[in-house]
């Protein structure tokens, strides 16, 4: 539902570009939990999709293809949040979705090998 209200906020005006940052990493960070339980792993009450990616390596190496992305769209899960420095663009919410696009068809082709391996 993140990421599906991400791409619905793509048509206000203005666009609510913190808030679809956050969605994405919200969304992310959904994905890569629900990877971790589906290793067996109880996922960390964490918001770092950096940690999250270290751990969901440490049982499959291949989600090191991730990291780019997860290095994305951690400041996005806190720190739009709260005030801060950070100034985000238009291009920074369409980076931010096509990150979270990237981390949800590798977790969802991998969720589909591992199910077709089994």
């Amino acid at each position: 539902m993140d990421l599906a209200s991400a791409e619905y906020l793509l048509g206000m005006h203005p666009l609510p570009i913190e808030i679809i940052c956050y969605h994405c990493a919200q969304a992310a960070e959904k994905y890569l939990k629900g990877t971790l339980a589906s290793f067996g792993l109880e996922p960390p009450r964490s918001h770092d999709l950096v940690q999250l990616c270290k751990l969901c390596c440490q049982t499959d190496p291949e989600f090191e293809q991730l990291a780019d992305a997860c290095v994305e769209l951690t400041p996005y899960g806190v720190q739009v949040r709260y005030p801060s420095d950070l100034e985000l663009t238009e291009e920074d919410a369409e980076r931010a979705l096509q990150e979270c696009r990237i981390i949800r068809a590798f977790v969802e082709q991998h969720t589909l090998s591992q199910e077709e391996n089994t």
